[in-house]
């Protein structure tokens, strides 16, 4: 049972770490134009908040057996911290303001959850609090494909949804719900578990839609762009683009 337990982290830090870099391709571009262009910086910074508590919750003073939680979360809050502040210098001031302020958000909470289950909680107390504030920012990271879903039934085709990255959503998910089954730990399962299911029904609508052309009122991406990716717009929200490329709005 622990050598499953084990290999289940394993994988599950191998493909998490697939989905934390998979927007590599959008910075290299945002840092080629030197603009952000119309892409959205909220899920770097709401995924940094998720990665910060679930790595901080899977430290062994909180909770036993989980460090292979907090191997691969404290990894990716490196990324995304990188992605954040990338973000920040090449956005407009507006948007600029905007982000700063959400990182800003994200760091005074994390700060006071670290805070309070350290000198304010013990033993079960803390790991039930910081349990329960990393599975709500997870479950939410996870949410965040829900509206490129919701794109793919509208225009019936699957080009604005990568099928590798439904796949390694789909694989991340069921990797560390198992090892929260595994592990008879319901803060890992449960988010994982409805991460699992997203992908799942990722992958599904990826299969009825895959060989079709789509709506004609979607447009395809130009230049580079032939997938959206993690944290751009929808399409229909990028009319004014003067290159006409389509940016991206999911989340893993």
């Amino acid at each position: 049972m622990e050598v499953l337990h084990f290999v289940f982290g394993v994988f599950g830090n191998a493909t998490a770490l697939f989905l934390f870099l998979s927007p590599t391709i959008t910075f290299k571009r945002i840092i080629r134009s030197k603009s952000t262009e119309q892409f959205s910086g909220i899920p770097y910074v709401m995924t940094l908040l998720n990665c910060l508590l679930s790595a901080w919750y899977g430290l062994p003073f909180v909770s036993k057996n989980n460090i292979l939680v907090s191997t691969i979360n404290g990894t990716g809050a490196a990324v995304e911290s990188i992605y954040v502040l990338i973000f920040i210098i090449y956005a407009p001031k507006k948007e600029k303001a905007k982000i700063f302020g959400l990182f800003t958000f994200v760091l005074t909470v994390f700060t006071a959850v670290a805070l309070i289950s350290l000198f304010a909680l013990h033993g079960n107390g803390r790991k039930l609090f910081c349990g329960l504030a990393a599975t709500i920012f997870s479950i939410i990271m996870y949410a965040s494909p829900l509206s490129i879903m919701r794109l793919v039934i509208k225009s019936k085709s699957v080009e604005f949804m990568p099928f590798f990255l439904s796949l390694f959503v789909f694989l991340c998910g069921t990797s560390w719900f198992i090892y929260g089954l595994l592990g008879r730990d319901a803060f890992v399962a449960v988010p994982n578990g409805f991460g699992c299911g997203l992908g799942t029904m990722q992958l599904i609508l990826y299969f009825i839609y895959r060989n079709n052309k789509g709506s004609q009122e979607i447009k395809k991406p130009s230049g580079n762009g032939t997938s959206i990716e993690i944290g751009e717009k929808k399409p229909h929200q990028d009319k004014q683009h003067p290159n006409g490329k389509v940016p991206q709005d999911e989340q893993v």
